[in-house]
């Protein structure tokens, strides 16, 4: 079966890593988020209120996917502040104190910035609660959020806290619940089916990227899918050890300086918009991008077929014309997981501990919070 994990990749350390991408839509169809409506629709029915979603790393990008969704959807302001920018500067994120949800998303909920942006948001704000959006009920931010009456703590299915170094399942089943409890509406069984239809689709095409000798990966994408373009990027980042220099961008900033990244040895993947208006500006720098480096160096990620775009080079997603963005991203991130895992194998490095000296580790060490005065 394609997809299968073989005693090869076992052996060169990409057992859990494999396994925990393959799990996510089994996972999604898992995902259950009844328990924090209660909580959440009293604070939803004021028209005041700001959220603003937080979490560091991959936990940051999936706030800055949803943020923009959520305020179209939601009509309100929504900001995502990644834990890292609001921990060394609570006084500049949280200069208005006014009603705030605090969603902080976190795998382990151990991260040092993760406890001190909830501790920060309770010194700066009179008026806040906090939803714990986390893949671990023993972590730090759950047991410290699970008994208050002003947080709720909502935990992924079982099998979601990675084991792996890199967020995968953590991530996308972080990301559908909190859209399912904010928003509502997510197509569980329909998003599933096309996470499968990915894995199964684009297995040999990543692989075969793999082995061509690319150096450099950029990944574009605008609007909420800037930020999955950022995940994709620091995925192969993470990996590859480094190894393969990635780089994110929205379709429309790149032109401005960055496309000097560009050389003959790039791969450039591109994130399609759903949105008719959007979509026009990410299929204009995928054509772009396919007349400096080459139809065959570029893939365009898609979920809704284009007579611009054609066939060559594209990988559509169906079945899920019509979703929001931050709903699309969920199979489109698996393309990505896929190729940093091809990447990693196809370079001799260990997926599952691409870091066996802990230059850098799955939770984050050293960081000193410092205490502040308000």
């Amino acid at each position: 079966m394609s997809g299968t994990i073989g005693a090869e990749q076992a052996s060169a350390g990409a057992d859990a890593t494999q396994r925990e991408i393959w799990q996510q839509p089994r996972l999604w169809r898992e995902v259950e988020t009844s328990s924090a409506d209660a909580f959440l629709a009293p604070l939803l029915a004021r028209p005041d209120l700001r959220i603003v979603l937080t979490g560091a790393g991959t936990s940051a990008f999936a706030g800055g996917l949803l943020a923009p969704e959520l305020a179209r959807h939601l009509h309100r302001r929504v900001d995502a502040i990644a834990t890292t920018d609001l921990v060394s500067n609570p006084a500049g994120y949280l200069a208005e104190d006014v009603p705030t949800l605090l969603v902080s998303f976190a795998r382990s909920g151990d991260s040092p910035e993760s406890a001190a942006a909830t501790e920060l948001a309770d010194q700066y704000l009179t008026d806040v609660h906090h939803l714990v959006v986390t893949c671990n009920a023993d972590g730090l931010l759950a047991r410290e959020h699970g008994p208050r009456a002003s947080s709720h703590v909502l935990l992924m299915p079982a099998g979601s806290n990675d084991r792996s170094f890199a967020m995968t399942s953590s991530y996308t089943c972080m990301v559908l619940a909190a859209w399912s409890a904010l928003v509502g509406g997510a197509p569980m069984e329909t998003l599933a089916l096309a996470g499968e239809g990915v894995l199964e689709a684009r297995d040999a095409d990543t692989r075969e990227l793999a082995t061509r000798g690319y150096q450099r990966i950029v990944y574009l994408g605008s609007g909420a899918l800037q930020s999955l373009a950022k995940e994709g990027a620091l995925k192969v980042l993470e990996l590859t050890a480094g190894d393969i220099v990635a780089y994110a961008d929205s379709a429309l900033g790149f032109r401005h300086g960055p496309k000097a990244v560009l050389d003959s040895k790039t791969l450039a993947v591109v994130f399609v918009s759903d949105d008719p208006y959007t979509r026009r500006y990410d299929e204009d720098i995928a054509l772009e991008l396919r007349a400096s480096l080459g139809v065959d160096h570029v893939r365009v990620v898609a979920g809704r077929r284009s007579e611009r775009l054609g066939d060559e080079g594209v990988w559509y997603v169906d079945g899920l014309d019509g979703v929001p963005d931050a709903v699309l991203s969920l199979p489109f991130v698996l393309a990505a997981q896929m190729l940093a895992l091809r990447f990693s194998l196809a370079l001799g490095h260990t997926p599952d501990n691409p870091f066996p000296s802990g230059e850098v580790n799955r939770v984050v060490r050293g960081v000193t919070i410092y205490p502040v005065s308000v």
